[in-house]
């Protein structure tokens, strides 16, 4: 039983930055995949970015070089740097979590706007 819940989101001017973080439950949080996807009105739910148990990343293309993935497993958290920010970043972004089974958090909304 896992619970993991996104902070982070809020409105911010094109080229600004962001930073979310997604706390995880449970005693084996080092042990997990964990990633970070996000959902566009009107767009299927897409991988924004990854990093397993051993710290391998994976990022969408549209987002590499601009965002940054990283973890702390002392504090059982998963964070999303976000600079150069774009109108099509606005998205409601979801944490996941991945083990023995597949934890979904409930969202937060990054909205990119002037």
């Amino acid at each position: 039983q896992v619970q993991v819940v996104e902070s982070g989101g809020g409105l911010v001017q094109p080229g600004g930055s962001l930073r979310l973080s997604c706390a995880a439950s449970g005693s084996s949080f080092s042990r997990y995949f964990m990633g970070w996807y996000r959902q566009a009105p009107g767009k299927q739910r897409e991988l924004v970015a990854s990093m397993t148990a051993i710290g391998s990343t994976n990022y969408a293309d549209s987002v590499k070089g601009r965002f940054a993935i990283s973890r702390d497993n002392a504090k059982n958290t998963v964070y999303l740097q976000m600079n150069s920010l774009k109108p099509e970043d606005t998205a409601v972004y979801y944490c996941y979590a991945g083990y023995s089974a597949q934890y979904w958090g409930q969202g937060t909304q990054v909205t990119v706007s002037s």
